[in-house]
């Protein structure tokens, strides 16, 4: 069973942890104690940003304090470590020419596999939205196949644009705008993260499942320019 720790942050927060590595026991934890504090109606409780190993707690420290906020929340437990079949699954369109992953190769190379290989293993991982991180509308997917995990570069590229699929380590990650980057780039896709919508902004939530589909440049031209 998991037991959390508490950590107070500043004046506003309270930090739970409740693991020290990454795997997804403590994934699915966070994930089933975001929703259960998302729906507890928490007096003071202003938002709550879950990551890879913990989640942060932010209340309004006028209506609550550190005290209240680590009692309330110590009554949601136990938790499920098991993931909720119930999360939402996307599927998204990505163009694997060479133009648009200028770093297939090379990791093809690493990997001693064809480049076709590396893509078919991006295809079949079973990703996840780990959290959100770094930039606006970067989504941190964990999961991917053990076979085509490659190191970050030892030197960022600049300018690498948005709609960029890069990879590291286990994780995956779509770029929302043009910024440098340490990992590698692997193709290229139309959908938009950010949606606009102020009433949900992203579009993945923490916990949801994501995969890929390859198209063709014609496809992924066409979709750019509708």
């Amino acid at each position: 069973m998991i037991e959390p720790k508490f950590k107070n942050v500043s004046d506003c927060g309270v930090l739970v942890e409740l693991g020290s590595e990454i795997n997804d026991e403590t994934s699915n934890a966070i994930y089933a104690l975001d929703k259960r504090i998302a729906s507890a109606n928490i007096k003071g409780v202003v938002e709550v940003i879950p990551a890879l190993i913990n989640l942060l707690v932010i209340f309004d420290p006028i209506q609550a304090d550190h005290i209240d906020i680590q009692a309330a929340v110590s009554k949601l437990f136990p938790i499920p470590n098991k993931a909720d079949g119930r999360v939402a699954k996307h599927i998204i369109d990505v163009c694997y020419d060479d133009e648009f992953a200028p770093d297939l190769t090379t990791v093809a190379d690493a990997c001693g596999l064809s480049e076709d290989a590396v893509i078919n293993k991006h295809l079949a991982s079973e990703l996840r939205v780990s959290m959100y991180g770094f930039a606006p509308g970067y989504a941190y997917m964990s999961g991917l196949s053990a076979s085509i995990q490659v190191p970050r570069k030892n030197t960022a590229l600049r300018d690498v644009p948005a709609g960029s699929v890069i990879i590291a380590g286990p994780q995956c990650l779509i770029t929302t705008i043009k910024m440098p980057t340490g990992w590698s780039i692997i193709g290229r896709t139309h959908a938009k993260i950010m949606t606009g919508n102020k009433d949900k902004p992203f579009l993945f939530n923490v916990g949801d499942k994501v995969s890929f589909r390859r198209i063709s440049k014609d496809k992924y031209l066409e979709a750019e320019n509708a």
